[in-house]
């Protein structure tokens, strides 16, 4: 009786523990995100000054209206936003697509193309391959050097055929007997059943094309085509950021920084994927099950 006492102490301080290491985490990876925001709405100057931690000091909206007011930021967020709705559909059905087809295991030549697709996991050409490449194909300063190298993976093919998978077979024969062509069964029935994986991977090539800067760095020269986080980048690595601040700001310069303007820029890149998760994240959860069961 006093054994089982003593444990059920141990057990109970653990889990006290465990609660306060829990918090520890979430609060330190919390609070950078809250340190950029607090800034981003306080004076720029007043905030150069430092000390600011838990709220503004002076409040202050006009890096914000810096950011709202500059043609350039709201042009690139438009381009970033034409970039992830275009690219994530296009993404997902492609790759679904190939998944499906790849599924079946009556499919001629099956057990190559898996082959060389599991050495792509492995093996790439590299930055200059691959940027003679898309100079050939004629994509750069395009608006499509966004979408079509990124239009398939084969990590994501692994997951949608884990999948598809565990469809029941008797769906598509049902479809068959009804007539149904193969492109017809894998929109009107697979792709309706298989909505917990396509949200998953929608919202991984979402966030994806919404964070990429690097394409738009490597690939494009036309200041109109830039997507908005390559724009923030340009903004940190110039030099020359305080002019570009100037120009952004106008009328309310005094109180505005090029350090203010980026604090406000990375809340106004980093919100909209933050609103979207929370719709997305049952079908989340029920994607990165895939195949963690059988039977």
């Amino acid at each position: 009786m006093f054994k089982l006492k003593r444990r059920t102490v141990a057990e109970a301080s653990f889990d006290v523990g465990n609660n306060v290491l829990m918090l520890l985490i979430c609060f330190l990876t919390l609070y950078p995100v809250w340190y950029v925001v607090v800034n981003s709405f306080n004076d720029g100057n007043d905030a150069m000054l430092g000390n600011i931690y838990w709220w503004p000091r002076v409040f202050s909206l006009d890096s914000y209206k810096a950011v709202f007011n500059s043609n350039g930021i709201m042009l690139a967020m438009g381009v970033t936003v034409a970039k992830t709705v275009i690219g994530t559909a296009v993404h997902v059905f492609f790759t679904a697509m190939v998944a499906y087809a790849l599924s079946n295991k009556e499919l001629l030549g099956r057990k190559l193309y898996m082959t060389l697709g599991t050495i792509t996991l492995f093996f790439g050409g590299g930055l200059i391959p691959s940027y003679l490449l898309i100079r050939d194909l004629g994509l750069l300063d395009s608006f499509w050097v966004y979408i079509l190298p990124a239009a398939f993976s084969f990590y994501d093919l692994i997951i949608f055929m884990s999948f598809f998978r565990e469809i029941p077979n008797g769906l598509e024969e049902a479809a068959q007997i009804d007539g149904a062509n193969e492109f017809k069964i894998f929109w009107k029935v697979i792709i309706p059943v298989s909505m917990p994986v396509v949200a998953t991977i929608a919202l991984f090539h979402g966030v994806y094309q919404w964070n990429d800067y690097f394409a738009g760095v490597i690939y494009i020269n036309n200041s109109n085509l830039q997507p908005i986080q390559t724009f923030l980048y340009r903004i940190v690595a110039e030099s020359s950021s305080n002019q570009m601040v100037s120009a952004m700001a106008g009328s309310i310069q005094k109180s505005v920084t090029s350090q203010s303007v980026k604090l406000a820029t990375m809340v106004v890149t980093t919100l909209p994927i933050v609103l979207v998760y929370p719709f997305l994240q049952k079908y989340f959860v029920k994607g990165m099950m895939i195949g963690s069961i059988k039977g």
